[in-house]
């Protein structure tokens, strides 16, 4: 979601040897019948050496043998911890969705996996975004069912069984290969493009026409509702599925912003302090839908989202990360115009917001007007109000009144109209 690449891991597999595949919690011994469903298409990587009694194969299907792995008929002897001679099943890979947030690891450079305690993601760029790198473990089998919203999922790179697919050219040989089929299922079709985000402002992540996708994996599949927040006004931030407590910060910026070098920023001076420990951070370039009338259009604008929430329990939830915004506002209106940013807007769950332009005071000048401002309004009011008990403001309204002159043919009416009266057209309407 930011301005580099994100490395982004698969973790589920369909390896023989991973015990969570079988319906019995445990590998097949010796003595076991192994049975795969026959209509089932699968792809599983086996690591070592087995034997065993019988197995059942599918009729499409893949097994894919590291060197030294493969299969012996069992002999019949005596194997400890293998008596019971059950029927294990392989079990169903056709639901691990692409979509599905809990099924991805942000991981480093150096591909491990990434434990920073500050920063976090909103659900829609938990999934791999159209800028990141995707990462399926070597030596690991997998199925993942792509369906999409979208025709094409753009990805820059690809890397299966330790090999990195970084251009379209080799993406479009690995597919006609015969293991994609087994592995990627669906209506969707990944993309691989080998270009970066060109902005240093940052790219959106492009998940929003799955965020449905998204929040129904994260939510609706196991009956899961979001969480019940104690705080005043809780905050949705823009791409994650349940509200939060804490500060929802957006940005408008300049040509000279720079994404990754303000989100360090804030890490190494704000963050990091000792006071802000169970704060967490999630920026990134969004677009909001412009609206009219209540109704949307197709233009959208692109701000910086920056969510903070903390791990504050109960009452204190959310005080910490608001705390943090404050002081995040502050640094705006003294240094925003260095940053690159032209304006902020801070929301906290306690349900105040705040804007305020760049530049030196900016905050308090700000904060300034909007007092002053509401002083004049209730003073006009008032001075309106007085007025009209006084019959003053009646008075200057009156317009004066419409003589219009009723038009006549002697020659049909010979009776002369009478005078116009002061009151003017004798229609209601017109009486002043």
């Amino acid at each position: 979601a930011a301005a580099a690449a994100v490395y982004k891991q698969w973790i589920p597999n369909t390896n023989f040897e991973t015990a969570s595949n079988w319906d019995k919690g445990r590998v097949p011994c010796a003595s076991d019948v192994i049975h795969f469903e026959k209509n089932k298409v699968i792809s599983v990587f086996i690591r070592s050496p087995h034997e065993l009694t019988d197995m059942y194969l599918p009729l499409n299907g893949e097994l894919v043998l590291a060197s030294g792995a493969g299969f012996a008929a069992f002999d019949g002897s005596w194997d400890p911890g293998c008596d019971s001679g059950a029927t294990v099943r392989f079990a169903d890979a056709e639901h691990h969705a692409w979509f599905d947030p809990s099924l991805w690891q942000v991981v480093s450079l150096n591909r491990e996996l990434e434990t920073s305690s500050h920063i976090f993601s909103v659900d829609e760029e938990r999934v791999p975004c159209q800028y990141d790198d995707v990462i399926f473990q070597p030596e690991t089998s997998f199925r993942v069912n792509i369906d999409s919203s979208r025709r094409v999922i753009r990805l820059r790179s690809i890397s299966l069984m330790g090999q990195e697919l970084s251009s379209p050219e080799a993406w479009a040989g690995y597919l006609q290969g015969p293991s994609a089929p087994l592995q990627f299922h669906g209506n969707g079709t990944l993309q691989v493009t080998g270009a970066g985000c060109p902005d240093k402002s940052g790219c959106t992540c492009g998940n929003t026409p799955d965020a449905h996708r998204i929040c129904s994996a994260l939510l609706g599949a196991s009956g899961r509702q979001c969480p019940a927040l104690t705080c005043q006004s809780p905050l949705q931030p823009l791409g994650h599925c349940c509200g939060v407590c804490g500060a929802i910060i957006s940005l408008d910026f300049t040509p000279d912003f720079d994404l990754l070098k303000y989100r360090d920023r804030l890490v190494q001076t704000l963050l990091s302090q000792r006071k802000y420990a169970g704060v967490q951070m999630a920026i990134s370039k969004v677009h909001k839908m412009q609206t009219f009338l209540g109704a949307i259009s197709r233009s959208s604008t692109p701000f910086i989202q920056i969510v903070l929430i903390d791990d504050g329990a109960e009452a204190q939830t959310g005080t910490a990360a608001e705390q943090l915004a404050a002081e995040v506002m502050e640094d705006i209106a003294q240094h925003g115009e260095a940053l690159g940013v032209s304006s902020g807007k801070m929301e906290v769950a306690t349900g105040s917001t705040f804007s305020g332009q760049v530049g030196s005071h900016a905050l308090s000048r700000i904060t300034a007007g909007t007092v002053l401002g509401l002083l004049s309004g209730l003073l006009l009011l008032g001075g309106i109000l007085f007025l009209y008990r006084k019959g003053k403001l009646r008075s200057l309204l009156r317009l004066p009144a419409l003589r219009i002159p009723r038009p006549w043919n002697r020659e049909e009416d010979p009776v002369s109209p009478e005078p116009a009266s002061d009151k003017g057209f004798d229609n209601p309407m017109f009486d002043m």
